[in-house]
């Protein structure tokens, strides 16, 4: 293990349970690494060299990150609708309600906290196909969990110095092997033709040569492609969370074959501290972190983690010529079974009669669980809830967010961008919806960017011994909503441009949705109908450049009331009635477009009336023009346009629309613009929710 005596980040104080957080200068030689300039001789992907990917274990990106500053955490003014009509943070269970709850390190003993359920059958119902309502009965209340910055100040610090990921998804709803499986294979082998669909830890240790699974693993691929890698772990200690020995052309390998070599042998902390050293790193390294170190709720803890990644920093940096040419990956198998309110985007439900429940441009035929346990017939495999995830590069410092949809695919994805090693377990329906991580990196001018102090963790052993002793922590008499620090962070540049159009299909009897999608990358819309409590929501897949498009019944009264949630913060909101009056054009029959003027700056918002009765239509800004009105009078038949610059919001909008003399009436459009440049996260983050 590398000396203890060697930290390059957070020290945190000793002494007390409550100990504050003090910074502490960066060892001289880890300033010397840092200080020297990210290698620039292509100025793209092919200046990373190496690759180091260190999953750990368990935690949801709200349990870790809900109250950081200028991510979709707890001020998120978009989280879904439940079937009750209350939003998901308002979970219920045989106690009653029960909101996120703080675990104080400094009064509890939330270091160690216990884990939760975390298998298929309970990520199910939890998910709930999508209503997100059973987190309490499938879970327990310690779900609801969260800490914040003082009690896990070494990864709030890596959040602040280098780049969070905040729509980075577990690849299933369950456990650690399977999640593991995406991670190193693309797939949990869905159709069962190689030992699959795997839902379960079985073949996690090593076991008969005809036993285990048979596809093949990314490893190979790297191997038959002559791209060197290796898997850094302690064999005798790393929680059976190297998913390559269920394998059977692993267990069946000659001791000598690089499969065992380089898959499955021991190469501790300090054996990648020499390969650094030595100029011998591989271009694409797995570290498994043991037991202790490796996060996970009960034998692990958050500031073990935390000193088992300072630790691994410390090797990489070692030599600086090494670390101005690697990317280090950190993410999270899982969320054990922490709360996070993010819908995760899946594909359609199936209903009962094979039917979708919603429609997708993508083929979706590899995630949907088909064969086993027939409890899950027919349900998506994931995505899974959102879990933390930070590119930590001299590519990606200064504490940006990203919120384009990843999930563990997504990192195989990207060494198929720099390695030109493809890896066809991937589904089509992943490859349309997940990102290839290359948009959290700036290659054209990374040195331009400040590295900000990062201090170390010392007194991990000492403060978990101490907190030990503590109650354990539990969820407060009194429910309060949890506080997200205010303030925006630096945002990069996502591909997308997305869209919902609405018009009276013809008759009057339904409300016609087109979804469109002219970016670059595939998206998920959940549409949640608010006037519907018995049925999940629908989810539409639309590929980069397609579109899709569904009719939408009102209630028994001619009333609908819809809602559909977008990537990062995209809310669209349908609400009016379907009365006959409309079919026969008795009545004003107001409609609302958006679209975007990017080179400038521009949302042009299109005020539409297709009845034969003039009506006047007010716009009204919810966050970031003080809550401006207008009003404009639109002519039976004809259309008016207003146009409003986004310049000085950073292209983040959320206006509402309503219509005099048709008071159910009403739109809101909420969202960024995208416009190919980095900018800065919603600054309305954490002003409170509007609903309709």
């Amino acid at each position: 293990m590398i000396s203890k005596s060697r930290r390059s980040f957070i020290r945190l104080a000793a002494g007390t349970v409550g100990a504050t957080v003090a910074s502490s200068m960066l060892p001289p030689s880890i300033q010397a690494a840092l200080a020297i300039p990210a290698q620039r001789r292509h100025g793209n992907l092919k200046d990373v060299e190496h690759v180091v990917i260190l999953m750990q274990e368990n935690r949801s990106f709200d349990h870790y990150f809900g109250t950081l500053k200028g991510v979709r955490g707890f001020g998120d003014r978009m989280p879904i609708p439940l079937p009750d009509g209350q939003r998901v943070w308002h979970q219920k269970g045989s106690k009653g309600e029960i909101l996120p709850y703080h675990f104080d390190t400094s009064t509890t003993s939330a270091q160690r906290v216990d884990g939760t359920p975390h298998t298929w059958p309970d990520a199910q119902q939890a998910w709930n196909e999508g209503r997100m309502d059973k987190w309490l009965p499938a879970k327990t209340e310690r779900s609801l969990g969260y800490y914040k910055e003082q009690d896990i100040a070494f990864q709030f610090a890596m959040a602040n110095a280098f780049t969070i990921c905040d729509a980075y998804h577990c690849s299933f709803q369950g456990g650690t092997n399977p999640n593991r499986l995406f991670l190193w294979t693309g797939t949990n082998d869905p159709l069962g033709q190689h030992g699959g669909p795997v839902t379960t830890n079985d073949h996690d240790s090593n076991g008969p040569v005809e036993q285990g699974y048979t596809w093949t693993t990314y490893p190979e691929r790297l191997q038959a492609a002559g791209i060197s890698w290796r898997v850094y772990q302690d064999m005798a200690d790393n929680f059976s969370d190297n998913p390559l020995i269920g394998f059977r052309q692993y267990r069946g390998a000659a001791p000598d074959s690089p499969l065992i070599v380089n898959g499955l042998s021991t190469w501790k902390l300090d054996a990648l501290k020499r390969d650094v050293l030595a100029n011998a790193l591989p271009q694409v390294s797995w570290i498994v972190a043991p037991a202790k170190y490796s996060e996970h709720p009960g034998p692990s803890s958050p500031i073990w983690g935390a000193e088992y990644t300072s630790w691994v920093l410390d090797a990489l940096t070692a030599n600086p010529e090494v670390w101005s040419k690697t990317a280090l990956l950190v993410m999270f198998d899982e969320n054990d079974g922490f709360f996070d309110h993010v819908a995760p985007p899946a594909a359609p439900s199936l209903n009962k009669d094979g039917t979708l429940r919603g429609k997708t441009t993508a083929d979706a035929t590899l995630e949907w669980h088909t064969k086993g346990d027939i409890r899950y017939r027919n349900q998506p495999y994931g995505l899974g809830p959102r879990v933390p995830m930070y590119v930590i590069s001299p590519w990606s410092k200064g504490g940006w967010v990203n919120s384009q949809v990843f999930d563990h695919t997504s990192v195989i994805r990207f060494l198929e961008q720099r390695f030109g090693v493809m890896e066809p377990n991937i589904s089509p329906w992943r490859r349309a919806v997940c990102g290839d991580l290359t948009s959290a990196f700036n290659f054209a001018n990374p040195n331009d960017e400040p590295f900000p102090e990062l201090p170390d963790t010392s007194q991990a052993d000492a403060i978990v011994a101490s907190q030990i002793k503590l109650p354990k922590p539990k969820p407060p008499a009194v429910a309060a909503m949890p506080r997200q620090e205010m303030g925006i962070r630096p945002a990069r540049a996502l591909p997308y441009e997305l869209g919902v159009h609405a018009r009276y299909r013809s008759g009057g009897d339904a409300l016609s949705l087109t979804f469109a999608n002219t970016g670059k990358a595939g998206a998920v819309f959940q549409v949640f109908d608010l006037l519907d409590s018995e049925n999940p929501p629908k989810r539409y897949t639309v590929g980069a450049r397609k579109r899709l498009h569904d009719s939408f019944q009102g209630d028994a009264s001619g009333d609908y009331h819809l809602e559909v949630h977008g990537p990062n913060g995209f809310l669209r909101v349908f609400r009016g009635n379907l009365r006959r009056d409309l079919a026969e054009r008795k009545a004003p029959l107001p409609e609302v477009r958006i679209d975007y003027e990017p080179l400038f700056g521009n949302l042009r918002v299109q005020l539409i009336n297709r009845g034969r009765h003039p009506v006047k239509l007010t716009i009204k800004d919810n966050v970031y023009r003080q809550g401006e009105r207008r009003t404009v009078n639109v002519p039976p038949g004809q259309r008016r346009e207003v146009r409003y610059s986004l310049r000085s919001s950073g292209n983040w909008y959320d206006f509402s629309v309503s219509a005099q003399g048709t008071e159910s009436f009403l739109r809101r459009f909420s969202g960024r613009m995208e416009d190919g440049r980095s900018g800065f996260s919603d600054p309305g983050m954490g002003l409170g929710t509007l609903t309709f």
